[in-house]
């Protein structure tokens, strides 16, 4: 098959398999708004019998102890923790302080006159970031009681997912390359690299995003943006490891959408990181991550059987 030349320079690192046929149109539109997949796996969870009755029955009994143990903590640590957190807040000779970007009354309540950006809150600032803290531990909590059941419950929705599709196991076909230059990828897979990376992982996650809290609005933000493209990779490590795929070819089929995987992350990321919540998006992800791969694969096999040509 002749080498297409490129529209133009923006092109210029793109596949000459960009334009696909007419019956991968309606694929191709969706992926081009990959944070929409969170959504429709959200829609997907709450509306479909098959997914949410078979998830919520192996979770249920573990949700219910953690709701019970994470309400007793919620009951005996959150006035504390609030006067605290007020304290951080409102000292002008604290990191975290906001004073610069609020006004804060000294007599505020949790229904108060502060304001934030200009914005009158419905609630105080310190009340907030409690509620945000507090809940956080709530749903440590509860992820404790169903960890095992809810790692689980989204191989399931997965699965189950997938089957929707009517797709059976051989439609996932070996990687094909996309572009006709690929990205140059870091391939150091040491066993000294990995634990660095997981030691790296493990402080942002448990420390640095956990003071981010601290920053009312604002933090949830940045917290969803940095974790946004591990989030995406690990909801689609089923697919790649369905293609049997290498470590190197994970690596540039992720660096060849970095963006795509940064948006639907960031989305992915921001519900999960919502206070108890979130461990349903946990699910949810799962799905919407089970479609994107879905109509991933339809370019994959595009491209694979234009090369064949």
């Amino acid at each position: 098959m002749p080498v297409e030349t490129a529209l133009d320079h923006s092109m210029s690192h793109l596949s000459k398999y960009d334009e696909v046929s007419q019956e991968l149109h309606r694929a191709m539109l969706r992926l081009d708004f990959p944070s929409s997949y969170v959504v429709v796996g959200a829609y997907r969870l709450f509306t479909d019998k098959s997914l949410y009755v078979p998830a919520w029955n192996k979770c249920r009994n573990g949700a219910r102890r953690g709701l019970i143990c994470g309400f007793a903590w919620m009951c005996a640590s959150y006035t504390i923790q609030r006067r605290i957190i007020k304290t951080v807040l409102t000292n002008p000779s604290s990191v975290f302080s906001v004073r610069y970007i609020t006004r804060f009354t000294e007599t505020s309540d949790d229904l108060s006159h502060e304001t934030f950006l200009g914005f009158k809150m419905p609630f105080s600032i310190s009340t907030y970031v409690a509620i945000l803290l507090v809940g956080s531990q709530v749903t440590g909590i509860i992820s404790f009681f169903v960890a095992r059941n809810i790692r689980v419950a989204r191989q399931r929705v997965w699965d189950q997912t997938v089957a929707s599709r009517g797709k059976g196991p051989d439609f996932w076909q070996p990687y094909v390359e996309e572009w006709d230059s690929p990205p140059v990828v870091n391939e150091r897979r040491g066993r000294p690299d990995r634990m660095f990376k997981m030691w790296r992982k493990t402080i942002i996650q448990k420390v640095i995003l956990l003071l981010l809290l601290l920053y009312p609005f604002v933090g949830t933000f940045i917290a969803a943006a940095v974790k946004g493209l591990s989030t995406a990779q690990d909801l689609h490590k089923p697919y790649f490891a369905t293609k049997k795929m290498s470590t190197r070819q994970e690596a540039v089929f992720i660096e060849e959408r970095k963006w795509d995987y940064r948006m639907f992350g960031f989305v992915a990321a921001l519900l999960e990181g919502l206070p108890i919540i979130g461990l349903v998006f946990t699910v949810s992800n799962r799905i919407g991550a089970a479609m994107w791969a879905h109509d991933l694969e339809k370019r994959q096999q595009y491209v694979a059987a234009q090369r064949r040509l």
